[in-house]
């Protein structure tokens, strides 16, 4: 069985839809499926971001996930609507949640200290965040003290910046506007897959 874990390993590539309602949530994380992103996370920012959760027929072995998790009532309602994955922006209580009901949780850190804590807690991996902050050099500094930590950096990253933060060791980077532009809200579909298809052949690569 492949495990979360393993998945953000091979496919180094987690797309990231804020949306503005079901329908165009749903149709953005259908095309970036169809287009080879294996991972999508739906943030829970977006209005009607559960109900299109629940609303995805996920292809086999693709994952789908909640973001911007925060508290242990997201973590419920992102496992209720059929999320197979979470991310959260910060060391909020909805990582001990995930970590607790078994589902696997990208937990937002940026320090140190952060990063520590994180795996104390059992993240599956560390969400960087946000990566622009500190750029591909500090992901680099942090893989002396941390050369196994699987790093996620997370905030800023388009094609040039995910080549810098894979090259950089990360197992995998995740992109929001920079590839979903604005086809979460009734933008062009068919741009977003042509998007798509490059940021896969990057991860690929």
């Amino acid at each position: 069985m492949v495990t979360f874990g393993s998945a953000l390993r091979e496919c180094r590539l987690v797309g990231i839809v804020r949306g503005d309602g079901v329908g165009h949530t749903r149709d953005a994380v259908h095309v970036l499926f169809d287009s080879g992103v294996r991972l999508v996370e739906v943030s829970l920012t977006g209005p009607g971001a559960l109900e299109a959760i629940s609303s995805v027929k996920v292809p086999d072995g693709c994952w789908l996930g909640a973001g911007t998790v925060r508290t242990a009532s997201d973590a419920s309602a992102a496992i209720a609507a059929g999320a197979t994955f979470a991310v959260s922006p910060a060391l909020s209580p909805s990582v001990a949640a995930c970590v607790e009901a078994g589902l696997p949780i990208l937990a937002g850190s940026f320090t140190p200290t952060e990063i520590e804590t994180a795996l104390s807690l059992g993240a599956e991996a560390v969400k960087l965040f946000p990566a622009s902050a500190g750029g591909p050099a500090y992901l680099s500094a942090l893989r002396q003290p941390f050369p196994h930590v699987p790093f996620v950096p997370v905030g800023g990253v388009g094609v040039a910046e995910a080549e810098a933060y894979l090259a950089a060791g990360a197992i995998a980077v995740g992109v929001g506007s920079p590839l979903v532009g604005d086809a979460a809200s009734g933008g062009d579909l068919t741009a977003l897959a042509e998007r798509a298809a490059r940021f896969v052949e990057l991860a690929g690569s």
